[in-house]
Formats: structure tokens, C-alpha cells, sequence
């Protein structure tokens, strides 16, 4: 089964557009991740949130430990507010096929 997973970072107002930079770096690397169904940066005012799609909790579990993400953290150190805020979802698709499920 899919696993969605909804990750908010936000970073300080001084370090935004370096925050944005590595992410976009490592998000081809993540793009090429068995398993990686949908992984999308997305921004507000004051965050960024990053959807995913992970074909199963072992794929979401690799990329967890991955080299992608090892090499994200220190390039987020100092420059973010805290750790990211982490929502792991399971899909309850609804409605249409395709609009009512990510």
C-alpha cells in the first residue's frame, strides 16, 4: 500500500533561498529512489512542504536512510527553525479514481 507522507520545513527568513537550493539538489537524487512515487516541493510565506508518495513503508524507510537525505541535513543545519515536522499518511482514496487520491 502507498504511504503519503507531508513534510514542513521552515527555514530562517536569512538562509530561505539556500534552504530551497538544497532541496531542489536533492529532489532529482530522491526522483531516481526505488519506490518514489511523487516527491514535490511546495511553498507558503513562511514554509516549505514537501508531499510525497512512497510505493510502501520499506521504500519510505529506505529513503529515510538513504544517501539523498544523508547528504541534506548538514546542508540545513543553522539554517532552518528545527527539525522537520513529519505526517506519514495512508491513503483513503474517495470520489474519482483519480482526483480523490495523491
Amino acid at each position: 500500500m502507498s504511504v503519503v507522507v507531508v513534510a514542513t520545513i521552515v527555514p530562517k527568513a536569512e538562509h530561505r533561498d539556500e534552504v530551497i537550493a538544497a532541496i531542489k539538489e536533492t529532489i532529482a537524487q530522491v526522483h531516481g529512489e526505488d519506490g518514489c512515487e511523487l516527491y514535490a516541493l511546495h511553498e507558503a510565506a513562511d514554509r516549505l512542504v514537501m508531499v510525497e508518495k512512497w510505493e510502501s513503508g520499506d521504500a519510505l524507510s529506505t529513503h529515510s536512510k538513504g544517501p539523498a537525505l544523508t547528504a541534506l541535513g548538514p546542508k540545513l543545519a543553522g539554517k532552518v527553525a528545527g527539525a522537520p515536522d513529519l505526517v506519514v499518511l495512508r491513503p483513503m482514496p474517495a470520489g474519482d479514481a483519480i482526483k480523490g487520491a495523491v
